[in-house]
């Protein structure tokens, strides 16, 4: 660093040479913002890496983000969290975003609920498979991959119609008169 500045005459000259250095010109600059934004929409949760490391890493971006001068919203940040993460997280994405106000959800008390969920997942796979339906994909089984996907689709649909089961009960139209516990009953034919 020092060679490129020893010709500088002046603290100003010095100045300018080293934020030139630094950030760059204003096509530097678009560069450096274009290719963190790639890395921001293109990340994902890998096979295997933890919540703490995808924590880490998804930090890192937005740090780089707001370095350069792009600012993102909790909800932004919060959606593409939930977006980045695997198949297997779809059932704990979806209550929270029903339980959640997004727009006030920080980041790091989402990563701090999603570790707790991660920490349950793999305290209830070392006690053996699980017996309630909806967390019963989620521990891990040996079974082909095909199988525990349908079992998460499945799991998800339950989670669904019990959703809609108890918005029917609420509804009074003489059109929705469907009832909570006939719904359960037909969920436990699925």
């Amino acid at each position: 660093m020092f060679s490129k500045i020893q010709t500088c005459v002046t603290a100003k000259e010095i100045w300018e040479k080293l934020i030139q250095i630094c950030e760059g010109n204003e096509e530097t600059k678009e560069n450096k913002l274009t290719v963190v934004m790639q890395k921001f929409e293109s990340m994902k949760m890998k096979s295997g890496e933890t919540m703490t490391e995808f924590d880490e890493k998804f930090s890192s971006v937005v740090i780089e983000l707001t370095r350069i001068g792009k600012e993102n919203s909790n909800r932004e940040l919060t959606l593409k969290v939930m977006r980045a993460l695997p198949k297997g997280w779809d059932v704990k994405t979806m209550a929270m975003w029903e339980s959640k106000d997004l727009n006030k959800l920080e980041l790091h008390d989402l990563f701090a609920n999603l570790k707790a969920y991660e920490f349950e997942l793999e305290t209830r796979s070392e006690e053996g498979p699980s017996t309630s339906q909806p967390t019963q994909a989620l521990a891990v089984k040996k079974e082909k991959p095909q199988k525990t996907v349908e079992k998460i689709s499945n799991d998800a649909m339950f989670l669904f119609v019990k959703k809609f089961g108890k918005f029917m009960s609420r509804t009074q139209s003489p059109y929705f008169s469907i009832k909570a516990h006939k719904l359960n009953r037909i969920l436990l034919m699925i």
